[in-house]
């Protein structure tokens, strides 16, 4: 299966890279989001959200994977944040600083990754590097990804996020993106169903969560 990704580790990401890595592990990596450049807080890409980065080395792929958690927290982590009792135009016009007083960061998820030739969904050989730029996906990009349904084992092992809200927000997203394929919905349904073969009740709130 062949995905035509941008070759990212040879292109200059200073304009239209959504956020930063900082941390990395072998199955995740955490990213900080750019400042915005008016007076707004930090924004995050919702749950779920396709994003990709490039690895480093001779032999550079693109990692693909998901958002499947986001926080924004105060820079200065002594001090928590107070209830000012403002509106956000009040802010701008009485506390213009503390826009800059908040950082927002995602936790990716890897699902697999891609080479000049073959789509792989299982985690890559090393997660991108430090200050690599994060990007987000096309939708070609996702219908390509997407066109086997392997990710979803992968999916179901990440710990300390909320994955049946990460799921039911993919079907969603992957849905409306492929323009509503039922022949789609029901693979992926039919492939979770195999997964989560154990627990009906859980498999059914998931897809109660999706709406055909």
């Amino acid at each position: 299966m062949r995905l035509p990704f941008p070759a990212l580790a040879r292109r200059s990401f200073a304009d239209d890279h959504i956020a930063e890595v900082v941390a990395v592990s072998s199955t995740e990596y955490s990213a900080e989001c750019l400042p915005p450049q008016d007076l707004q807080f930090p924004s995050v890409p919702p749950l779920g959200t396709w994003v990709k980065s490039a690895s480093a080395g001779t032999e550079p792929y693109t990692v693909i994977g998901v958002v499947c958690f986001a926080s924004t927290m105060p820079i200065d982590t002594v001090h928590r944040a107070i209830a000012l009792g403002l509106s956000l135009e009040e802010l701008r016009q009485q506390q213009p600083q503390v826009f800059a007083m908040f950082r927002s960061e995602i936790r990716v998820a890897m699902l697999g990754y891609q080479t000049a030739h073959q789509i792989y969904q299982h985690l890559p050989p090393q997660p991108p590097p430090i200050h690599q730029g994060v990007f987000l996906c096309s939708s070609q990009e996702i219908i390509d990804f997407t066109d086997t349904v392997h990710f979803w084992r992968t999916i179901l092992q990440i710990a300390g996020v909320p994955v049946d809200e990460l799921i039911s927000a993919i079907l969603r997203q992957v849905y409306q993106i492929r323009k509503c394929d039922r022949n789609w919905l029901v693979q992926a349904s039919k492939h979770l169903s195999v997964l989560l073969k154990d627990d009906y009740d859980r498999l059914r709130a998931i897809l109660a969560q999706v709406h055909p």
